[in-house]
């Protein structure tokens, strides 16, 4: 809330460079700010006396404006990528599978590693554990599991994040 938006009676009114000016009724605190060719603005709303700070409010946007496409800018979106693998898999696959899975993790996303079982191959679950367990121990270096492996109807899938 900015100049005559702020309908509260008394507040505590900040100057430009941050000292304390005391606590007025918002008219004074307005006639201050258009005496000073500034514009009051509503900080803190739910203090006890509400705190109001005497500033060019398109200045104040524009610097707010700037911070959050910085924040964004900063943030990292990881991803998921999957690797799915047959538990039936030939050692040069599995070594390009885990290659493939490093560089996932090194670039910071989040690899997904599913067995896929097919027919009755669901029957052999354990086969599918011991080699999500290889997995996770050769990409121990670059990444840890989140969770133990889980079947989930006939895919059995292990979660591992980057370090």
């Amino acid at each position: 809330m900015i100049n005559e938006e702020i309908r509260i009676p008394q507040v505590r009114v900040v100057d430009s460079d941050g000292g304390q000016l005391g606590i007025m009724s918002s008219a004074d605190a307005l006639e201050l700010a258009y005496s000073k060719n500034v514009d009051l603005v509503l900080i803190a709303p739910k203090a006890e006396t509400p705190v109001c700070k005497l500033m060019d409010y398109g200045k104040y946007k524009f610097e707010m404006a700037k911070k959050e496409k910085e924040a964004k800018k900063n943030q990292k979106v990881m991803s998921i990528k999957e690797v799915r693998v047959s538990p039936s898999i030939d050692d040069h696959d599995f070594d390009t599978k885990v290659n493939h899975a490093a560089k996932f993790l090194k670039d910071g996303d989040k690899v997904k590693v599913t067995v896929r079982f097919r027919g009755r191959e669901i029957r052999h679950s354990d086969l599918g554990a011991k080699l999500l367990d290889r997995f996770k121990d050769a990409l121990s270096e670059v990444g840890a599991a989140d969770k133990p492996a889980k079947l989930e109807g006939k895919n059995m899938s292990i979660m591992i994040s980057p370090k």
